[in-house]
């Protein structure tokens, strides 16, 4: 009876997110990657422009962003470790953790490396969510292992426990002069 539920549950989720597509939003410009480049110059003077996207440096960590304008994407990742090593706790811990406090970012798998990554659609994206994403991404990063928390509120209901959010609130703080 619940499998039936969550299944229902997720379909009509998708069948509403295929629907609508999401708005832009008010009072900010939709999101180009000129736009994202002067954001993330303005967190890292030191952002290196790269192919499609942007390497940049956040409280120590490598972040790739990544765009696709055509399909109107961005990705922010960071490489955490080889999956050779993953144990099946390890799994589900990272399993739990994208339930209830990563919020916007998440661990993922992909070509034989865990990955912190933050995915989103880059016209509606506003200034402030891609901060707190890339902060989320960052966290994740380097609370792999312990706390695997993006420090932002947790959204319960799940098995995750304390959070950071200084990093959030540090580059939150910096993003208001742009």
């Amino acid at each position: 009876m619940i499998r039936l539920a969550v299944i229902l549950f997720l379909i009509a989720g998708s069948v509403s997110a295929q629907q609508a597509e999401p708005p832009v939003p008010e009072g900010e410009p939709p999101m180009t990657y000129e736009r994202l480049g002067r954001i993330l110059f303005a967190l890292d003077p030191e952002t290196q422009p790269s192919g499609p996207g942007f390497q940049i440096t956040i409280a120590d960590v490598p972040v790739l962003v990544i765009t696709d304008v055509v399909a109107d994407r961005m990705r922010a990742m960071v490489p955490i470790s080889s999956t050779a090593d993953l144990s099946a706790e390890d799994l589900q811990r990272m399993m739990q953790a994208n339930f209830d406090s990563t919020l916007d970012a998440r661990y993922a798998i992909a070509n034989g490396t865990l990955w912190a990554v933050f995915i989103h659609p880059l016209s509606p994206l506003k200034k402030d969510q891609l901060i707190s994403g890339l902060a989320q991404t960052v966290n994740i990063a380097n609370t792999y292992g312990t706390l695997y928390s993006g420090g932002a509120a947790e959204f319960g209901g799940g098995d995750s426990g304390d959070l950071q959010r200084a990093l959030i609130d540090d580059l939150l703080k910096k993003g208001e002069e742009i």
